[in-house]
Formats: C-alpha cells, sequence, structure tokens
C-alpha cells in the first residue's frame, strides 16, 4: 500500500481527546467526527486537511482513553496515513482495526515539517520527503496488517472472510 500526500506536523503527548475532544463523542458518524478531527490542537485542521494528507507527530501519539472515534475521526477527515515516533498501545490497535495506516518513525517525526510533500510506502516501511528529497525508513507493515487496512478494518475483514468460507 502506497500513499502520499501533504505533512501536518504535531507534537508529543497527543491525546485521544486532542484527537476528537469529547465533548462531540454523542456520535460515531465518521463525517460529523471528521469535522472537529484535531481541533483542540489545530482548530482549523478540519478545513485545512485535504483527502491524502498525513499526520506527523512526535512521541505517545493517541495516548489517552481507548476511543475508537480518534482513528475513525482522523481517517474520515482524508488522513491517508499517521507517522508518529511512536503510538499509545490502544491507539495503535485501533487504528488497524479501523482501517487507519500507521507506521512509527522516529527520525520523520523530528524532521518532517508542515507542508512537505510525503510518499509512504507501508509493505517497506519507506517514507520519502519529496520536497527535500530525503529518506526515512520504519517498520514494514506485516502483510496481514495490510489485509486489514485494504479491507476497511477489522470488521470488514472479518465479514469478508466468512463471507467466503460459507
Amino acid at each position: 500500500m502506497k500513499f502520499s500526500g501533504k505533512a501536518w506536523k504535531f507534537g508529543a503527548d497527543i491525546d485521544t481527546d486532542a484527537i476528537i475532544p469529547a465533548r462531540y463523542l454523542n456520535t460515531s458518524n465518521p463525517q460529523e467526527l471528521a469535522l472537529h478531527c484535531m481541533e483542540d490542537a489545530d482548530p482549523e485542521f478540519p478545513q485545512k486537511v485535504t483527502p491524502g494528507d498525513v499526520i506527523v507527530a512526535d512521541k505517545n501519539f493517541g495516548c489517552g482513553s481507548s476511543r475508537e472515534h480518534a482513528p475513525i475521526a482522523i481517517k474520515a477527515a482524508g488522513v491517508s496515513c499517521v507517522i508518529a515516533a511512536s503510538f499509545a498501545r490502544i491507539f495503535y490497535r485501533n487504528s488497524f482495526n479501523m482501517g487507519l495506516p500507521i507506521l512509527e518513525s522516529p527520525e520523520a517525526a523530528a524532521d518532517v515539517v508542515t507542508g512537505e510533500q510525503l510518499e509512504i510506502d507501508l509493505s517497506t516501511g519507506t517514507i520519502v520527503n519529496k520536497s527535500r528529497n530525503l529518506t526515512y525508513k520504519a517498520q514494514p507493515v506485516p502483510v496481514f496488517m495490510q489485509e486489514l487496512l485494504a479491507a476497511g478494518g477489522l470488521i470488514p475483514y472479518v465479514m469478508k472472510h466468512l463471507s467466503s468460507s460459507e
């Protein structure tokens, strides 16, 4: 799986309440959540982000409460991938379950700035900064996790395999 888009840089310890504030958790509608994605970290982000863009953040992205709303909001906002120095464990798992591609790359997280154009290859873990002709490495996403992402998340993946086994 490959993606390309403009980077949006965030700092360390971006918690799930900054990703999708609790005041909006009265809905699970992805389009409604997308309207408020990252607004407590950057109030203009929901209006500025365009399909295919990439969130780049420092360590511990997605810390805080265990809510699936966070990766759903990011994905519905059109973000193609999140790159961070590290992810909170529950956010990491929820992202794949909801079909949101993520990569850990401390080097890219430290170096990339907002507005740079990135190309990402999940199968090789390669991140290319097209704006400055730099390449960063991340751990490649395992084939099974790529299959989850391609299916749109865990539930669509399971439903597809259940229907094909009948």
